[in-house]
């Protein structure tokens, strides 16, 4: 309490891109390089420093930066976003007294492995396009929470799609259709079970393998089998099967957030009196169009134990 005010504060620093390579020899693997857009902010006692000029208690912005950087040269092996989250939050909430709470956001830049002749190259990438990110949240009792997803998954298929038999009233215009493009650029968040530090699998398990998992696994249900597809009545259904699925597969995921904004191709008829039909639709022709969206978003879970 401070002039009979209540103050609740944090600080940290965003954007702090660091770059890591593992220079391992052709025959284990090639290089591993990874590019990340790290923010880190804490929960920490320094109340004097908003309420009087006594900075005594602060970790400064910039010593936050540097420690980045710090542990990732630290990091002799690979590691995971997850992983050097959870080293970043560990080591603000133990080495200093008054942080009590550390959340580290990562964001991943996607260099993938180039395959020239057939073959994985050992010390070359190209950029790709859905991104990697992680929440973990580290407080100073150990107990932790960890986040992972993907931002800009863009999927789209062309037919085995339909909406119909939705709510009609006077504002309605929109036709009831068994046939239509459906696309989105899937946004996901899913929560790892793990709930203190000492949880957390060592080697047996893999954050950067359970990313890819779960990206496929989206992707499947999301187009169903290759030769016949499988049907979707709407972007709310295909989002639950997809989230559905994705905790079928996976048991050490807890919970699965999905934002599906559905990204309209809009039927192209062009005429007019003279020339009625200039351009008539027989599924072929379409205007893609992100404004306006319609916005579809849910989280599944697991059901709460009882207990």
């Amino acid at each position: 309490m401070a002039d009979r005010l209540e103050v609740q504060g944090r600080h940290g620093k965003s954007r702090v891109r660091v770059s890591r390579v593992w220079r391992r020899p052709a025959a284990a693997g090639g290089h591993v390089i990874v590019e990340w857009n790290v923010a880190v902010s804490v929960v920490s006692d320094c109340l004097p420093s908003y309420t009087s000029d006594d900075n005594s208690a602060i970790v400064a912005t910039d010593s936050i930066k540097n420690t980045v950087y710090v542990k990732a040269k630290e990091c002799k092996e690979i590691v995971s976003m997850e992983e050097f989250a959870v080293i970043l939050g560990r080591h603000f909430t133990s080495l200093y007294p008054q942080v009590s709470e550390a959340t580290v956001t990562i964001v991943e830049r996607p260099w993938e492995r180039v395959v020239v002749d057939g073959k994985p190259h050992s010390h070359g990438f190209k950029l790709g396009v859905e991104k990697h990110v992680t929440e973990v949240i580290v407080k100073k009792s150990g107990n932790l929470l960890i986040n992972s997803g993907i931002q800009g998954y863009s999927l789209l298929k062309t037919t085995q799609s339909g909406f119909e038999k939705f709510v009609r009233d006077r504002y309605t215009l929109l036709p009831d259709t068994r046939e239509r493009i459906v696309a989105t650029e899937v946004t996901a968040w899913w929560r790892y079970p793990f709930e203190h530090v000492s949880q957390i699998p060592s080697k047996s398990f893999c954050f950067t393998q359970r990313y890819q998992d779960v990206k496929k696994v989206l992707a499947d249900t999301f187009f169903g089998p290759p030769d016949v597809g499988v049907y979707s009545p709407s972007v709310q259904n295909t989002l639950y099967l997809m989230a559905k699925e994705v905790l079928n597969r996976f048991p050490d995921i807890a919970s699965v957030q999905l934002r599906m904004p559905n990204l309209h191709f809009i039927p192209v008829n062009l005429g007019n009196k003279e020339n009625p039909g200039l351009v008539k639709f027989a599924d072929d022709v379409y205007l893609p169009t992100d404004e306006p969206h319609g916005t579809i978003e849910a989280t599944v879970s697991r059901p709460k134990s009882k207990l």
